[in-house]
């Protein structure tokens, strides 16, 4: 493959950005546009799925440019801890990613982390988790129509959270599946969007006094944007790392969730390649 490939993650990755370029489509017109005010368009590939064996290795973050992790965590503990959609305290958390969708209340309306507690769902999942670990109806969705009713600028992206359990001998493995109904993938979709929720399965699983098994990754509509093919050539042209990164959660088994940080995650031999690329955004 083009450039050569090293990691399982990467391998996924360039075989997705190769599907994209060569097989894509276009979609008839576009909402998001540049900062010219010429229409974003992106060419995209449908259904498209990801595995990883967390608990024999494989985590889903690319070496073929720099992935920042930590303020992806960080992102996650405000929609899930903070369980708010207050930008001030996203900002706090050191993220300000988020300030082109703010409304005039400060908050990016009824969405995300409002969402969270609107239905109190990360005390409803863990508790069906505790109760009945086997049930096969522990799923976090953000795609709540009520909320959604309510104006703001973006629904959610990344909106749905599925956990399943299994027995292995005396060992139980919280397995995850994220849904996205879509994603810009050089930009969010080459590991911050998949290590947040897999920072979340972690969590999840020390509170529940579980190992992580498996993280999938499901997306409907996979896009590159067409003002980022330069930068999708280039990533091909990487060859990545030697070394496959690890990613673990530094706290003992049964700590709470809300008692978990994102200084607590840590990744290991993490050496993606340089210099890192700048994308043109469009909102």
């Amino acid at each position: 493959m083009e450039g050569g490939i090293i990691t399982y993650c990467d391998e996924l990755i360039k075989k997705s950005i190769i599907e994209i370029r060569d097989f894509g489509s276009y979609p008839d017109s576009a909402r998001p546009r540049y900062s010219d005010g010429t229409e974003a368009k992106s060419k995209y590939i449908t259904d498209v799925k990801m595995k990883f064996n967390v608990a024999a290795g494989q985590i889903p973050i690319s070496t073929l440019r720099p992935i920042y992790v930590n303020k992806g965590i960080e992102e996650m503990l405000w929609i899930y801890q903070d369980q708010t959609s207050a930008l001030d305290k996203l900002e706090e958390r050191g993220v300000t990613w988020w300030s082109p969708w703010a409304l005039e209340d400060g908050t990016i309306g009824q969405r995300y982390g409002q969402t969270v507690k609107n239905y109190d769902i990360v005390n409803r999942t863990l508790k069906l988790l505790e109760e009945n670990p086997f049930n096969r109806r522990s799923i976090i969705s953000l795609w709540q129509y009520k909320d959604l009713d309510v104006p703001a600028k973006l629904p959610p992206c990344a909106f749905q959270m599925m956990f399943d359990v299994r027995r292995v001998g005396g060992t139980l493995f919280l397995d995850g599946a994220l849904t996205q109904r879509s994603s810009d993938f050089l930009v969010a979709g080459m590991g911050i969007n998949q290590m947040q929720y897999l920072a979340l399965q972690m969590a999840f699983a020390k509170h529940l006094n579980m190992q992580v098994g498996t993280f999938s990754w499901n997306v409907l509509n996979l896009h590159i944007y067409d003002r980022h093919f330069v930068q999708a050539q280039e990533l091909l042209a990487r060859a990545g790392s030697e070394l496959e990164p690890k990613f673990f959660l530094d706290v003992p088994d049964g700590t709470n969730f809300y008692d978990v940080s994102a200084s607590d995650f840590v990744l290991l031999d993490y050496s993606p390649v340089k210099p890192q690329l700048k994308f043109e955004l469009a909102e």
